[in-house]
């Protein structure tokens, strides 16, 4: 067996299974509780069956893994031959899946580093790659952590949403509740600071609120190197476009994801988000 860093993350980072495979990083599954049935995210739940439970208006809501989760997870990682683990998750703000994965490392068979990164999504998909990239080259436990805090002081994420009603309902939106009396009149777009999800401008129409998503990534990227992903839900055509303004756009663009969220994230968004990630290089 192979003595490394492993490097553990959780389903809502939306990695690409490639990069996953890739680098041997270990997901742990977040689950969506559709009506009575509890399913697990990204091997029982696709995001277009969230989708179309979302429109339906179905009860739907999400909750974190299990201590005994990340336990078996991290066993795993100790019989794969990993002396050491770091163990990379959403925001704490938004989740309790930090919590429990600390819980889990206190009686782990080796080390383990638990970090809040404050992101979701590829922002949180960034960072797990920066740390497995370092792990990957012989990095210790503590440069593996200090390359996904780097990662993640350097990433923003901005999302475009036709409704704040799901976020709403969530309990998600914190100081974004104060948009919520007009978001009839206006298309919200939001961002992520300090780990919660804040209110960034308020445009009129979705064209606009595109329009203005496509601008601040372009303004956030300047011309340094950086990657970027665009994520969506139930709204490929959308996405697909907007990620090729940004590929003519973005002249340090250095890599470009476009990629579906999945159910957890989704089931607090609703159809039709629009998001953007920028991490710096």
């Amino acid at each position: 067996m192979s003595r490394h860093v492993a490097i553990v993350t959780d389903s809502t980072a939306y990695l690409p299974t490639p990069a996953m495979e890739r680098h041997g990083i270990t997901s742990v599954p977040l689950t969506v509780v559709l009506g009575d049935q509890a399913l697990e995210e990204g091997t029982e739940i696709s995001a277009r069956s969230l989708a179309a439970a979302l429109q339906k208006r179905r009860p739907v809501t999400t909750s974190r893994p299990s201590p005994e989760t990340f336990a078996a997870a991290y066993r795993a990682c100790a019989e794969s031959g990993a002396t050491g683990i770091v163990s990379l998750h959403l925001s704490a703000e938004l989740s309790g899946t930090y919590d429990a994965a600390v819980l889990a490392a206190k009686d782990a068979p080796v080390p383990v580093r638990v970090v809040d990164t404050g992101m979701v999504a590829m922002a949180l998909g960034f960072c797990a790659l920066a740390a497995a990239e370092t792990a990957g080259t012989g990095g210790s436990l503590d440069e593996a952590v200090a390359a996904a805090e780097k990662c993640a002081a350097g990433t923003s994420a901005y999302f475009y949403v036709d409704t704040l009603d799901f976020l709403r309902r969530g309990g998600r939106i914190g100081a974004a509740q104060a948009l919520f009396g007009s978001a009839l009149a206006v298309k919200p777009l939001l961002q992520l600071e300090g780990g919660r999800i804040e209110p960034l401008e308020r445009v009129r129409t979705a064209s606009r609120a595109i329009a203005r998503l496509e601008e601040i990534a372009v303004e956030r990227a300047g011309s340094s190197p950086v990657d970027i992903a665009v994520h969506h839900l139930a709204a490929p055509e959308r996405a697909a476009a907007l990620a090729e303004r940004l590929h003519d756009r973005v002249g340090g663009l250095a890599a470009l994801h476009v990629s579906e969220i999945g159910a957890v994230i989704g089931a607090h968004t609703g159809p039709g988000l629009l998001g953007v990630v920028v991490s710096s290089r």
